[in-house]
C-alpha cells in the first residue's frame, strides 16, 4: 500500500455516502423520472467507486476495466428503461 491510502478510503467514504443519497432517491422519488435519474446516478457512483478501489488495491488496470464494462451496461440498461 501506498501513501495516498488515507485519501483513497476518504474518497471512497464520500462516494459511497453519496450514493447512499441517490438510493434514498430511487425508493422514495415523487416521480418515475425522478427514480430513473437517481437509478443512472448510483451506476455512476458506483462506476467512480469501482475505479478509486483499484487505486487503493494497487490494480487499476483491472478495476478500470470493469468500470468502463459496468459503464456501457449502466448506459443501455438506463436507456432501455427510459424508452419503456
Amino acid at each position: 500500500m501506498t501513501g495516498f491510502d488515507n485519501e483513497f478510503t476518504i474518497a471512497a467514504a464520500v462516494i459511497m455516502g453519496i450514493t447512499a443519497l441517490a438510493f434514498w432517491r430511487v425508493i422514495k422519488g415523487p416521480t418515475v423520472f425522478d427514480r430513473l435519474l437517481a437509478a443512472g446516478a448510483v451506476g455512476t457512483n458506483a462506476i467512480a467507486l469501482l475505479a478509486v478501489m483499484g487505486f487503493m488495491f494497487e490494480r487499476p488496470d483491472m478495476f478500470v476495466d470493469l468500470a468502463l464494462t459496468y459503464a456501457l451496461l449502466n448506459f443501455v440498461g438506463t436507456v432501455a428503461a427510459a424508452k419503456y
